[in-house]
């Protein structure tokens, strides 16, 4: 859970609300093939069938989210496809996604890191 303070209360928005979002919007950045598992959790979830989620099987595959001072911090495991340009495809997705987050929860982002893991041809 990450929770916002505010003038009105107090707003708590769950992990997996944020890793959907998060990781529909980078799969749907131009040169993105796919996420990547970032963590050992994420690959025992993988691999094990009954630890995954019946309705999002992967929806926090490639995906962490700290809250950190009250920013949102993100780690993004991706693979890109061959020939692109890397840097732009990291500029794009850490745009993006900053946006996207921002625009949503109200949240202000402090850092998106995104570790390409591997390329396909």
């Amino acid at each position: 859970m990450v929770v916002s303070n505010n003038h009105l209360g107090s707003i708590s928005i769950s992990k997996q609300f944020f890793t959907t979002l998060i990781g529909g919007t980078a799969t749907g950045c131009f040169g993105v093939v796919g996420m990547n598992s970032g963590s050992p959790w994420q690959n025992a979830v993988e691999f094990l069938p009954l630890l995954r989620s019946k309705k999002q099987p992967y929806a926090d595959k490639g995906v962490t989210v700290k809250a950190i001072d009250g920013m949102i911090h993100i780690d993004l495991h991706i693979t890109v496809s061959y020939g692109v340009n890397v840097s732009s495809v990291v500029k794009s997705i850490q745009h993006k996604v900053t946006y996207v987050v921002e625009e949503q929860t109200g949240m202000k982002v402090g850092r998106v890191n995104v570790f390409i893991d591997a390329i396909k041809s």
